[in-house]
């Protein structure tokens, strides 16, 4: 049995429960992250937590625990469940209890779930995986939001395929990232990987500054038709780490087997997570790694989409 906090208490799993007229729940209004444990140390906790508080300001919620009680809570609820090998960590801020069901009025609520870390098939990472794409582009890519309508409905199709993930692309044809993911991929030996309309995930900045000194980082828009130039691909998540992409939709990418150049971006991280869940090292990560503003979608884009994860 795992132990969570909800709203001020530790509670065991069976017994945690928030009220059904939380706007979470009538509206999927909230705010949440998610990371995971190497050696029981919770990766890059501060930047998670703060990435969480900008979500709830995207939205206009305010998150009243500051980012240091956050995360005492975090490692708090880590040492209560020692049962696990690793945790999956996911911090929920809640829209709360509203008179009219539909406004925050300032009763959210916070949230800190551990449960076991589940493991992901290793053929994923020695054969590589496939993934689809999608026609999307998210409203408010910036925010990680507990609105997962379209993640769900991508996340369905990808399955659905045989392929472990779904690309958002645009209506210009620009490939943006992945429904749970975020994406690069390498042509002409730089590391290039969507640059707008992205959220900008702790994995993919650790990887941006791993990779610098390795190659030229490219941060820019990535078409559709640019595809077939890609000499290899992978995707990024606290889940997924970093996994290779040897397929999009029915194109092969590169050899269609797992690059040297992802191989090596693979051990990068690997060796980094080590040495982190050690108290040997730890990066300091840019807010902004690309110094580029989000853009939003247009209302036609955007209408009856919601946000994602992106771990």
């Amino acid at each position: 049995m795992d132990t969570y906090y909800i709203d001020g208490q530790f509670v065991s799993d069976d017994t945690s429960f928030i009220s059904v007229k939380d706007i979470i729940v009538l509206r999927g209004f909230g705010v949440f992250d998610f990371l995971i444990t190497y050696r029981k140390r919770p990766f890059h906790l501060e930047e998670h937590v703060s990435r969480l508080e900008n979500s709830a300001k995207q939205i206009g919620l305010e998150i009243r625990p500051g980012n240091s009680e956050i995360c005492q809570i975090v490692r708090e609820t880590v040492l209560r469940n020692p049962h696990h090998t690793e945790s999956a960590i996911r911090i929920v801020y809640t829209g709360g209890i509203s008179s009219d069901g539909i406004n925050p009025e300032g009763r959210g609520i916070l949230m800190v779930m551990a449960t076991q870390k589940q493991d992901v098939p290793t053929h994923l990472y020695t054969e590589g995986a496939g993934v689809i794409t999608v026609d999307a582009a998210r409203f408010m890519p910036a925010a990680k939001s507990t609105c997962y309508l379209s993640a769900v409905l991508a996340t369905r199709a990808a399955k659905s395929q045989g392929a472990v993930e779904a690309l958002y692309v645009d209506r210009d044809n620009r490939i943006l990232e992945g429904a749970t993911t975020n994406f690069f991929c390498f042509m002409g030996g730089r590391l290039v990987t969507p640059r707008q309309d992205v959220l900008s995930g702790v994995t993919r900045s650790v990887i941006t500054e791993l990779a610098k000194g390795l190659y030229e980082i490219e941060a820019r828009e990535v078409r559709m038709s640019e595809l077939g130039e890609m000499e290899e691909a992978f995707i990024t998540a606290s889940n997924k780490e970093v996994m290779p992409v040897v397929r999009v939709d029915d194109l092969r990418i590169g050899n269609g087997r797992v690059g040297e150049h992802v191989r090596k971006m693979m051990k990068a991280f690997r060796d980094y997570t080590e040495d982190y869940g050690l108290g040997k090292s730890r990066l300091r990560l840019s807010e902004t790694p690309f110094e580029a503003e989000p853009v939003q979608p247009s209302g036609e884009e955007s209408a009856g989409l919601c946000d994602r994860d992106r771990v």
